[in-house]
């Protein structure tokens, strides 16, 4: 499986989690001028942004690792344009769903807060 096949079906199944903890889904592969954000969810009043980072092995660190500052900077930015079309601004936090897909059964780890607003 290439790297775009295995990051497809890393966000298809974050998806599928996030949904089934009662997240609703409002974007997937949201972009603007800025960058993309993988998927942009609510969780009560809460806008969530989510970077999914998925792997076929830990050959090259875990999922979560890849999400560098640079990496933070841009998911930031971008969620900054996306929420200037609020007219209000709602609670906003930053995850992170770390995808492991391996033969026997994939990992799937929600970090909350993984990265600051700061």
């Amino acid at each position: 499986m290439g790297n775009l096949e295995t990051g497809k079906l890393g966000e298809a199944l974050a998806e599928k989690f996030l949904k089934k903890s009662g997240y609703k889904i409002l974007e997937r592969n949201y972009r603007n001028k800025v960058g993309e954000i993988d998927i942009i969810a609510k969780e009560g009043d809460c806008i969530v942004f989510v970077e999914v980072k998925t792997r076929q092995g830990d050959t090259f660190g875990m999922p979560v690792e890849a999400v560098n500052a640079a990496k933070r900077r841009k998911i930031k930015s971008t969620a900054l344009m996306y929420m200037k079309t609020f007219k209000t601004e709602p609670m906003v936090r930053f995850d992170v769903i770390s995808v492991m897909i391996n033969d026997r059964q994939n990992q799937i780890q929600h970090i909350k807060d993984a990265i600051s607003e700061g």
